[in-house]
């Protein structure tokens, strides 16, 4: 029999990126070889020298040999991924079944509904890969179906509220900031909206969603015309289910040398540290970054915080623009990079400042390690929802001033909350264990996301007899 062989196909960003080589790795101990393509400077910032036996990478180009960078032109962007990464997708799958080598399936991310008429034009069947909560798949889905409208006429009031069939009800501030008329990102939605348009010539499709059946049991099932199946979490095998401790990432890191914070995080006490970390897109204004130094420094507990590096050399790294640098170094350990599901692994660390970006929101719940969620954009604001008043794993900040900035105190009343010994803390923190638990158990052997690729791995070879 001749094995099935997947071309995975994944917008070239690291939150993207993660999962997606994750799931290759899950296909591949389920007997499926994997292609997986993404653009030539994603596969460049990749240590590709030790992958598993059964994966190959195919790079493409998207014109821009640093990708895509603040400031860049992102519509111009988009449609050059679109036009260069077509035609080479479309080379490659004509000449891999020249080869006798045909691609059984072709699997790609968001953001390129493309790749999903490349592969019928190629008739080849697809399947979307959802990076993002269910419960997001569901709201885009309703805004195109009936809720547009609705929800662009009201968003701007932060007393509109949103119910949504099988979803928890929403709040202005809890729906994707793509939504918002001030949203510069205007290739967004009608990328999405083809998406759904794609998926609408299918008869109950498949979408392959990075959650698992547990945490969103009723946004799974919410839509009758799709079939949403939860893979996830999709995070290495090490930090997951431990059957496979050398699994760990292996894509996009520049910093990989940069571990000495294994040696400070090792001299705190368990559950001592505060991890702050933004992802590796947020950009936070001079004053917020201010207002969290003052938080941190207020808290009087140690922290880590990972403060990327910047990539213009003209302009001052982010770190030396704090007023209060050397009072932070006393407290706590900046860093411009870190093995983030280590780190959220690691005994000493007690709780996680974050942006609430999906990767960062599923390994902090892998990893039983409370939140305060500080979202920024895009999906961030509905896990924050989520993670504050559905999982109850964490807290919110609020209280925003006229800036729209959250000041130092609110920074450490949320800490305090995590942290200390109050009623409200100490339920989230029990509630992150069980979360814990709960994505452990369903990636295991048996368990619902495990069954759930096998069952997929299983499909694919079909197509192969």
């Amino acid at each position: 029999m001749v094995k099935p062989h997947i071309l995975l196909v994944t917008y070239p960003g690291q939150g993207h990126i993660n999962p997606t080589l994750q799931f290759a790795k899950r296909l591949i101990n389920n007997g499926v070889s994997v292609t997986y393509a993404t653009s030539k400077f994603a596969v460049r910032r990749m240590n590709t020298t030790s992958v598993p036996d059964g994966l190959s990478f195919a790079a493409f180009t998207d014109d821009y040999l640093h990708g895509f960078k603040p400031g860049d032109d992102i519509q111009h962007y988009m449609a050059e991924l679109k036009r260069l990464g077509s035609e080479t997708l479309s080379e490659l799958i004509l000449t891999s079944a020249n080869e006798g080598k045909r691609f059984t399936c072709v699997v790609y991310s968001v953001l390129l509904p493309w790749v999903g008429k490349v592969a019928a034009a190629a008739e080849i069947p697809s399947v979307l890969i959802w990076t993002q909560p269910a419960t997001i798949f569901d709201i885009y889905y309703y805004y195109f179906n009936g809720y547009g409208d609705f929800i662009r006429n009201n968003v701007d009031d932060p007393s509109f509220l949103v119910k949504f069939p099988g979803l928890p009800e929403l709040a202005s501030r809890d729906l994707p900031s793509f939504f918002i008329p001030s949203n510069q990102y205007e290739f967004a939605l009608p990328s999405l909206e083809e998406q759904m348009e794609i998926l609408d010539e299918q008869t109950k499709p498949k979408v392959l969603v990075n959650t698992f059946d547990a945490l969103e049991p009723e946004a799974l099932k919410a839509i009758d015309k799709y079939n949403l199946v939860g893979i996830g979490p999709l995070i290495p095998s090490a930090f997951l289910d431990g059957k496979d401790p050398s699994d760990t990432y292996f894509g996009g890191d520049l910093f990989n040398s940069l571990k000495d914070y294994f040696e400070w995080l090792n001299s705190k006490p368990k559950s001592s540290v505060i991890y702050v970390s933004f992802g590796s897109i947020s950009d936070l204004s001079k004053p917020q970054m201010e207002e969290i130094a003052r938080g941190l420094l207020d808290s009087g507990r140690p922290f880590l915080w990972v403060i990327r590096e910047n990539q213009d050399e003209e302009k001052q790294k982010e770190e030396d623009k704090l007023s209060c640098k050397e009072e932070l170094k006393r407290q706590g350990k900046i860093v411009p990079w870190c093995s983030q599901v280590e780190v959220l692994s690691h005994p000493s660390v007690g709780c996680f400042v974050t942006h609430c970006g999906w990767n960062s929101t599923l390994e902090s719940l892998t990893s039983g390690v409370p939140l305060v969620a500080f979202p920024q954009w895009t999906d961030q604001w509905t896990n924050a929802k989520l993670v504050a008043d559905v999982w109850k794993t964490g807290v919110r900040v609020s209280n925003f001033n006229k800036e729209g900035i959250v000041e130092a105190d609110e920074i450490k009343r949320c800490l305090e909350l995590l942290m200390g010994n109050e009623e409200r803390g100490i339920e989230m923190k029990s509630n992150a264990k069980k979360w814990k638990e709960l994505a452990r158990d369903a990636a295991k052997e048996g368990g619902s996301s495990n069954k759930n690729i096998k069952k997929f791995a299983d499909e694919i070879a079909k197509h192969c007899q």
